[in-house]
């Protein structure tokens, strides 16, 4: 005969609740990251949108300004006046991207937040 003991069923170890607490941790920043991702793309899209009907409402105006300028100043003037607007077109063409290009350099990184909260959990854990 042999005497078998029933499995006893003995709370978690250290270890086994340290490992829980660690993928619970890791899961929560899984999903900050998701939430990050899609805030970003969410605002990426309104920029987007905007941007896009903005240029093409500055094209609009920038054509009617052209023919009025132009018309004004057809008889005495015209290709001094439109050299000028061409010249004046290039200038501001030229400002603005390299304001959008300091602009993306100087962006701030896209995980801020979740990178904040693994260096809280990295210190916690040290």
């Amino acid at each position: 005969m042999t005497t078998e003991r029933p499995p006893q069923h003995s709370s978690p170890g250290p270890l086994r609740r340290i490992l829980t607490s660690a993928f619970a941790i890791f899961e929560t920043r899984l999903e900050l990251i998701g939430v990050e991702l899609q805030e970003e793309k969410e605002r990426l899209i309104g920029v987007l949108f905007l941007g896009l009907a903005s240029m093409m409402l500055a094209m609009m105006t920038l054509i009617s300004l052209t023919v009025l300028t132009a018309i004004f100043f057809w008889d005495t003037y015209r290709w001094q006046a439109l050299g000028g607007i061409t010249a004046l077109y290039a200038l501001i063409a030229i400002v603005c991207g390299l304001r959008a290009r300091s602009n993306l350099r100087d962006a701030p990184n896209m995980f801020d937040n979740t990178l904040a909260e693994f260096r809280k959990d990295r210190d916690t854990f040290r």
